[in-house]
This record gives C-alpha cells, structure tokens and sequence, in this order.
C-alpha cells in the first residue's frame, strides 16, 4: 500500500508563465522506507558517531579549522569561502518559472530526480491550478521549469498527476552521462519476424495494470521480520546515554477514576499542566519551515529547554537528519 499521505508544506510559492500567476504549495510525494542502522560500540552498547578526521594524521579536525576545496586538477584545490559560496546562491523568487512547453515523451527518463506534488494555496488560486491542469492534459505538454528550493536552483518538469499536478525535479543535462561507448547493439544486430513473434507473445501474455501494491522490497521485509522475531525472544539491548545527555523520565500515568475521585472530594489536584505545556512545546516544534526540504531534527531538538524535555510523556527517539 501507498505510503501516508504528507500535508506538511516543504514550500510556498506560485507557478508562473506569461502572465498567469497560481499559488501553490509543495509537498513531499514520496517516503524512505529503507532500513537505517545506527553504528553501535558491540562491547559497551553506546553509539558511535562520524568524526571530521585528518587523513594524514589519524586526528579529529575541529570545525573551525575546515575549509571548502574545488580540487581542479589531481591534489590542486581551490579554496572558497563561506562568504564567496554565500554571493553565488541563486535568488529565490519564489515562483515555479515555467520556460517551455514540450511534449511528455520528449523527456527521457534518465532525467527524472525527485517528485513533489503541487497543490494550489488558497481557494483564489483554485480556478486558474484546474485551467493549467487541464491545459496540459488535453494538449499533452509538460511545463518546463526552473525553481529554487532552499537555497539550490533545479531545473523541473510540472506534470498533471490525478487532479492534480506534480513537479518532477530534473537533472541537469551535465549529470546524465553520455552512452557513448556502452556495448549496445546497433543495426547490424538483426532479429527474424519469428522471434520477434514470439517474444511479442510472451510479453502479452504477462500483460496487465499497473499495480504498484503487488510489487515489494522482499530485503527490508525480511530484515523486519528479523528484528521483529529477536525483540520478541529478547534480542533487545539498552544503548548506554551520551555523556552529558539527560536521560528523559518517563511521565507520570495519570489515573482519570483517581481524578475524578478526587474532584469529586473538592480537592482536585491534577498534574495536567505539565502535559498541557509539553503539548504546547510540541506543537511549536511541528512548524515547518517554508522552502525547506527538510528541517534537521538535531535544530528542534536543541530549542528544547530541559524543564520541556522533563514534561515530555516519553523519550523523543533518535533520528538521523534528513
């Protein structure tokens, strides 16, 4: 089955071409279902982290110390500077800049890089999001596209998708690699009507819908399965806290007969202010960023202040930054 459905805006912007302005929100189309390890210590069970190390000398390099380098030519860098990186940022105008109309069957699929689905902000930009849809169904087009999402520039393909539309982030033609060279058969390669024949045949003969539920990572479900079965037969271990890294209480379970009890008595002395306060923190947390395609969790993390990290109902899980 299709992953859930994501409502969280990654970015706010309009589609724009000739003189057609459309508000419009992305969101994410897709979801990573890949099994992500942490890089644990087997004798002492604490995590093990990646380290900025010297690979001449063996040793930690701090933060400050590190430069960016272009290397040119073999072992011939060019350095640049923060400030200089900062100058050559593309600026954003917020909009989805539709160049060019072409034909879908124009674009091969090596291009395609990353889905987002379009959806039109605010009932104004209802009418003028269905006309464009429509426009591209009936003449078979795609827009064309340049848009800048969180500080980098892509080129992009809007597509219908349902009733919708969707914006397929492409490669630039320097990332698709020539096939000069591959060992692919050319014209002096020649198949009889009877083969052909046949492998028509078979091709029809598994012929059928699209459907994508049939189809699955056979690996991660087996590596679920797996895990799934050791923690059931005891296979869990507790990974030791970071140094310095409090270890979260769990909460108190609250008793509703015993509150009521109590209430009833005159004398109701609930702890929900606590939990009304984590509430409160954890919906600031949620506020997504717009045009961001994705915000470090480790940032949210380190805006809690302790006495929230305290009122939380259990420990905030561990996950890697996207």
């Amino acid at each position: 089955m299709p992953a859930p459905t994501s409502s969280r805006t990654l970015w706010k912007g309009a589609i724009s071409f000739g003189l057609v302005h459309i508000p419009v929100t992305l969101h994410s189309a897709t979801a990573e279902n890949r099994m992500k390890f942490n890089l644990l210590d087997k004798s002492t069970m604490t995590r093990v982290g990646n380290q900025q190390v010297n690979k001449n000398t063996g040793e930690a390099t701090a933060r400050e110390e590190i430069v960016k380098g272009f290397e040119v030519e073999k072992d011939q860098f060019v350095v640049l500077s923060p400030d200089e990186i900062k100058a050559a940022l593309p600026r954003s105008t917020q909009t989805i800049d539709i160049e060019a109309f072409v034909d879908r069957e124009q674009i091969a699929a090596v291009y395609f890089n990353k889905p987002y689905y379009v959806s039109p902000a605010g009932k104004g930009g209802q009418k003028p999001f269905a006309l464009l849809r429509e426009t591209l169904k009936r003449t078979g087009k795609v827009g064309i596209a340049k848009v800048v999402i969180s500080t980098k520039q892509h080129l992009a393909m809007l597509i219908p998708h349902g009733n919708g539309l969707a914006l397929n982030l492409l490669r630039w033609s320097d990332e698709v690699r020539d096939t000069a060279g591959l060992a692919w058969p050319d014209e002096s390669v020649t198949v009889s009507a009877a083969e052909l024949k046949m492998a028509e045949q078979l091709v029809d003969a598994m012929a059928g819908d699209w459907q994508p539920d049939l189809f699955h990572d056979e690996f991660r479900e087996k590596l679920m399965a797996l895990v799934e079965e050791k923690s059931r037969e005891g296979g869990l271990r507790t990974v030791a806290p970071v140094p310095g890294e409090d270890v979260q209480p769990t909460a108190e379970v609250i008793d509703l007969t015993e509150l009521l009890r109590r209430s009833l008595k005159g004398n109701a002395k609930t702890p929900a202010a606590a939990p009304a306060a984590a509430k409160k923190t954890a919906g600031k947390r949620e506020e997504a960023a717009a045009n961001d395609e994705a915000v470090p969790l480790k940032k949210a993390a380190a805006r809690k202040s302790p006495a929230t990290a305290r009122a939380s109902a259990k420990p905030a899980s561990r996950r890697k930054a996207g």
